[in-house]
């Protein structure tokens, strides 16, 4: 994320950032392989595919039959799992994987995950997509009982509570262990017989289920089944726990059954628009986005332009709905790295139009909406609209095709605290002089869940976990409400 502006919103520090600082970022990836001879090599394949998930940190866990092998690295799946002799090295039939972005616990390699242990019965290794909201509290208490950690991150807290846990089979020591996290989960499990899937109980974090041949794949999304040419068997349940192993597949339903509230944002940023979440084209999903907010926002304008590439989908059902031509009226670089942060200020611009530039015989002399899926803190929006004015546009209408994020994550997302949220600190006409524009408007909550197919939010069940824009957090926020998580935090905030 960027760091607040303090030059204000045309000012050095905001331009020392490139277009997709002001982003939202989630935490992780997972998948995992059972029964296959190349399972690590398929596992490396899958996590190019979730690469948009995370791209800190990847790893991979394989078994071979008689002992496990790791390899855990910093930076892109690319970066390491593309050499052969790495691969080499982690032998066997059965593999699980992980990409991390960091939302607890720092960019350190012995954060990288899976993590791994060995426990009583054998080893034992675990990937996690999703945030506990009593982690903190969790690693609190085990420490005080004895507990070594070896790195700061929640996901470590799983392995001890399997650890710890007095019941004698496995699995029930798994969702014994499971029963007492809080927040957003979707795990990855490997041991030396069995391949483990687990959801939270409101199935906060996607994971689904496929095959290939006589393979069985888990994966937080369907772009990475489609990758290695596995076919979609189904979603787990929200609060399911599966085991893979030699008898097949089992179900297991550790939690009282309770409505899913599957995270909203994962259809509006996260998830990679080629995939189906919950059963509905994320693709298709985002233009049904772009086509309610056409028609709640609409106005005269000569072109829709996307902010690429996450705008993309939306600008389209936009563009459709109104009747107003779609073009690319910015380009993106997809081969510039890192924009360098050079000594003037005049340099600093033009490694930012490294990255994005305005197509002007598109924009100029034009009226333009832009259309992007979010605004965050609103300085990624500001370099845009002036960009726009720059390339000679006459008029710049800012369209967000989701609500005002107005309420922080504490489930995986990577959101700046609440004062740090533009929509929480500004009115919609504070948000515009913010940004510049000539208008800004937001699809309403109610238009998401009619992109969706519901007719409107059921404020008494809510479909979906929608917390940031309406505050309405699904689960306890332990880490935050405790006087023990509170004191976790601002030891952690100290370190920081």
């Amino acid at each position: 994320m960027d760091t607040a502006d303090a030059g204000g919103p045309h000012g050095a520090a905001l331009w020392d950032a490139d277009l997709n600082g002001d982003r939202l970022r989630e935490e992780c990836g997972v998948f995992g392989v059972y029964n296959h001879p190349d399972a690590a090599a398929l596992t490396a394949i899958g996590l190019h595919a979730l690469q948009h998930r995370g791209q800190e940190a990847a790893g991979i866990v394989a078994y071979d039959g008689k002992r496990f092998h790791s390899e855990r690295r910093l930076g892109l799946v690319g970066d390491t799992f593309s050499d052969s002799r790495v691969i080499d090295r982690l032998p066997g039939h059965m593999a699980v994987g992980h990409v991390r972005y960091s939302t607890t616990g720092e960019t350190l390699l012995r954060n990288v995950q899976p993590l791994f242990a060995e426990i009583e019965g054998g080893g034992f290794a675990v990937g996690h997509n999703g945030n506990l909201t009593n982690g903190l509290t969790l690693r609190r208490q085990l420490v005080r009982e004895g507990a070594i950690m070896q790195s700061t991150t929640d996901t470590e807290a799983i392995l001890h509570l399997v650890a710890r846990s007095r019941k004698t089979r496995f699995m029930d020591r798994f969702t014994d262990a499971i029963r007492m996290l809080e927040g957003a989960y979707s795990l990855v499990a490997l041991t030396n017989k069995k391949l483990i899937g687990a959801r939270d109980p409101l199935g906060i974090r996607p994971l689904v289920l496929g095959r290939l041949g006589d393979a069985y794949i888990l994966a937080s999304e369907t772009c990475a089944l489609d990758i290695i040419g596995a076919t979609y068997v189904r979603d787990i349940e929200n609060g399911e726990v599966i085991v893979i192993d030699e008898d097949g597949v089992q179900s297991h339903k550790p939690f009282p059954p309770m409505q899913a509230r599957p995270c909203i944002f994962e259809y509006i940023y996260f998830a990679r628009p080629d995939s189906i979440v919950g059963g509905r084209s994320v693709y298709q999903v985002r233009k049904n986005m772009g086509e309610v907010l056409a028609q709640e926002t609409h106005l005269p304008a000569d072109v829709v332009v996307p902010v690429p590439d996450s705008g993309v989908p939306a600008a389209l059902g936009y563009s459709r709905m109104a009747g107003i031509p779609y073009e690319l009226g910015i380009i993106r670089n997809h081969y510039v790295g890192r924009t360098f942060i050079q000594p003037t200020q005049s340099v600093r611009d033009q490694g930012v139009r490294m990255k994005h530039s305005a197509n002007r015989a598109v924009v100029e002399g034009k009226r333009i909406v832009l259309v992007d899926d979010s605004l965050v803190r609103g300085t990624t929006s500001v370099k845009i609209v002036r960009m726009m004015r720059d390339a000679g546009a006459t008029e710049v209408h800012f369209r967000i095709a989701s609500p005002p994020i107005t309420h922080p994550d504490y489930y995986g997302i990577d959101t700046p605290d609440r004062d740090k949220l533009l929509a929480a600190t500004h009115d919609l006409e504070g948000m515009r002089r913010y940004i510049g524009a000539d208008s800004l408007a937001f699809l309403s909550v109610d238009g998401v869940y009619r992109a969706m197919g519901y007719e409107a939010r059921d404020p008494a069940r809510p479909q979906f976990t929608d917390h940031c824009f309406t505050g309405d957090y699904p689960t306890a926020l332990t880490d935050r409400t405790t006087a023990v998580g509170a004191e976790q935090l601002s030891l952690l905030a100290e370190a920081s």
